[in-house]
C-alpha cells in the first residue's frame, strides 16, 4: 500500500532536501581545518549544542520504533529516560569539567592516558562497530516509513537518504551537522506535538472514547516490579538505564564531540541538562503516541489491515492514512530531520576517531593540516556507505527497537566498563586489560547466542533479559579488572 502525497507534501520535502545541501556548501567554509570539521572550532553556544545532544538520543527509532514498543506493550521505555536525570548530574559534576580543561576531541584519548594503548584501541574499534549499528537501525526506519508514501523498495530509500546525509556532512562537518541538527529538532517537535494533538482528539473524544481500551490493556504501566532479570521488569530497565547512560554521555564520540564543541565548562554542563530536559518529555511524547495509536487501532476502533504486522509499522500507517495532505508533508520531514540529525553526526564522529585514534596514532602521526581535511571527508564516505548497508539487511528484522537495544548492549557494553576502570584509575597491565576485555566479549557472546537452547545444553542457555548482555559483559570486565588492579597494589 502506497499512500498518496499531496503537491505541498512533495514540495516539502524537495525544500528540506535542498536546504540540508545548501546548508553542507555553506558550511564548507567553517570546516577548512580538522578541528574545525571535528568539534567547529569550539564555537558553539551552548543551547545549540544542547539540542544537537538531544538529537543524537532523538532519531527515526524515537519517532517510529518507540511508539512501536508501547503499541505493543507499554511505558517501560520511559524508566530508560528518567534515569538519565542522575546520570547527567554525575557526568556534569565529575566528568565534563575534567574533559574540558584537557581539550581533548576523542574521548578514547582519556583511556589511553588512564589504563594505555589497548583500552583506546578496543574502544575505538566498538564504537565504530556500535555506530554502524545505529546508522542501520535510523536508515532502515526512516525507509520504512517512506516506503509508505513512495513506490520505491526499501532499500532504494535507505540509499537515498543516506547519500543526502553523507552528502552535506563530509561538506559541513561539524558546523553542518549542530546547526542541521538545531532545524532538524525544531521541525521534530513541532511535527511529534501535532500528532499527539490529532490523536488525542480522535481517543479522548466521544460517548465511548477509544482511549479506554488502552487503560483495560493496561497500556500506561511502566513494566512489572518482579524482582527478576529475566523478563522487562522496571528493574532491568533501571539498571539498563544508567548503564546506558553513563555509556552515552562518558563514552560515546557522538555526544562527547558536541558538548566539546562549546567554548568553556559551564557551557558544556548547559548544553548537557538542555538536552536533558527536552528528551525525558519528549519521549514521554512518543510513548503517549504509541498508546494512543492502540487505543485508535483497537476493535472498537478503526481496523487495521492484514498486511501491517509490526509495532513499527504502525506510526508510518497512521500517517499515510489519517493525517491530511500538507501537514502529512510536515510530519515525514519530521522523522527524516530525526534520523538524518543522528545519522550526520554518527557519521562525522566515526570519521574523526578513525583519523585521531587510527591513522594519526597507528599509520601516520605527521599527516598534514590539508590530507588530514582529505581524510575526514572520504571517511565520512566510507562509514557512511558501510551504515547504508547494514541498514539494507535491517530489513527482515521483527523490532527494530529491540535490535538497537541489543546492539547498544553488545558493543557498547564493553566500552562503559573501560570508563570506569580509567574514571577510578584503577592500575592494570597490557595481559590483564587484555584478558579482562577477552572475558567481556566471551561473556557478552554467551548472552547474545546463547538462548533458547534445548537439551541436553540447556544448562549453557543465558535467561537474562537480552539488553542486559553489554551489562553482563561490563560487570564481568570490572570484576577482573578490579582483582588484577588489587593485586597490582598490592605488590606495589
Amino acid at each position: 500500500m502506497h499512500a498518496q502525497l499531496g503537491a505541498i507534501d512533495i514540495g516539502i520535502l524537495i525544500l528540506y532536501a535542498i536546504i540540508l545541501i545548501g546548508m553542507g556548501i555553506y558550511f564548507v567554509k567553517k570546516s577548512r581545518t580538522s578541528e574545525q570539521f571535528m568539534v567547529a572550532g569550539r564555537s558553539i553556544p551552548a543551547w545549540a549544542a544542547g539540542l544537537a545532544v538531544m538529537s543524537a538520543y532523538t532519531s527515526s527509532i524515537s519517532y517510529i520504533a518507540t511508539p512501536g514498543k508501547a503499541y505493543d506493550h507499554n511505558w517501560h521505555p520511559l524508566i530508560f529516560a528518567l534515569t538519565i536525570l542522575p546520570v547527567a548530574w554525575v557526568v556534569c559534576k565529575f566528568v565534563v569539567p575534567y574533559y574540558r580543561e584537557t581539550k581533548l576531541i576523542s574521548v578514547y584519548s582519556f583511556l589511553e592516558e588512564r589504563l594505555g594503548t589497548w583500552a583506546r584501541f578496543y574502544a575505538g574499534i566498538s564504537f565504530l562497530l556500535y555506530e554502524m549499528g545505529r546508522v542501520a537501525v535510523i536508515l532502515y526506519l526512516v525507509g520504512l516509513l517512506l516506503s509508505t508514501f513512495v513506490p520505491l523498495h526499501i532499500a532504494w530509500l535507505i540509499v537515498i537518504i543516506g547519500l543526502i546525509t553523507i552528502f552535506y556532512t563530509l561538506l559541513g562537518g561539524m558546523e553542518a551537522v549542530i546547526w542541521t541538527d538545531v532545524m532538524q529538532s525544531a521541525i521534530m517537535i513541532v511535527g511529534i506535538l501535532f500528532c499527539a494533538v490529532i490523536l488525542t482528539l480522535d481517543t479522548f473524544t466521544g460517548a465511548n472514547p477509544l482511549i479506554q481500551s488502552a487503560f483495560d490493556g493496561n497500556k500506561f504501566s511502566l513494566g512489572d516490579t518482579d524482582l527478576t532479570l529475566y523478563k522487562r521488569t522496571i528493574w532491568v530497565m533501571i539498571i539498563y538505564g544508567v548503564a546506558e547512560n553513563l555509556r552515552n554521555l562518558i563514552g560515546d564520540q557522538n555526544y562527547v564531540q558536541k558538548y566539546v564543541s562549546v567554548g568553556s565548562v559551564k557551557e558544556a554542563t548547559r548544553s548537557i541538562w538542555i538536552a536533558m530536559l527536552i528528551y525525558i518529555p519528549l519521549t514521554a511524547v512518543f510513548l503517549y503516541i504509541g498508546t494512543t495509536l492502540f487505543a485508535f487501532y483497537s476493535p472498537t476502533g478503526i481496523p487495521l489491515p492484514d498486511s501491517i504486522s509490526k509495532g513499527d509499522e504502525i506510526f508510518p500507517y497512521f500517517i499515510a492514512t489519517q493525517v491530511p495532505f500538507g501537514l502529512r508533508g510536515l510530519i515525514i520531514a519530521a522523522i527524516v530531520a530525526a534520523a538524518m540529525s543522528t545519522v550526520d553526526s554518527t557519521l562525522n564522529c566515526s570519521a574523526t576517531i578513525s583519523l585521531l585514534d587510527f591513522w594519526k596514532r597507528y599509520i601516520n602521526p605527521a599527516i598534514s593540516e590539508a590530507r588530514s581535511v582529505l581524510f575526514l571527508r572520504v571517511m565520512t564516505v566510507f562509514w557512511g556507505v558501510i551504515g547504508i548497508f547494514f541498514a539494507i539487511l535491517m530489513i527482515r528484522a521483527k523490532s527494530a527497537l529491540d535490535v538497537w537495544w541489543e546492539i547498544a548492549g553488545i558493543f557498547g557494553g564493553g566500552i562503559l566498563g573501560l570508563f570506569l576502570l580509567a574514571l577510578f584509575r584503577i592500575p592494570l597491565r597490557l595481559w590483564q586489560g587484555i584478558i579482562s576485555i577477552a572475558l567481556s566479549v566471551v561473556v557478552i557472546v554467551w548472552g547474545t547466542f546463547m538462548r533458547n537452547l534445548s537439551e541436553p545444553y540447556r544448562f549453557l542457555e543465558c535467561r537474562i533479559d537480552p539488553i542486559l548482555t553489554g551489562m553482563l559483559g561490563t560487570a564481568a570486565m570490572l570484576i577482573l579488572a578490579l582483582i588484577f588492579g588489587w593485586r597490582n597494589r598490592k605488590h606495589v
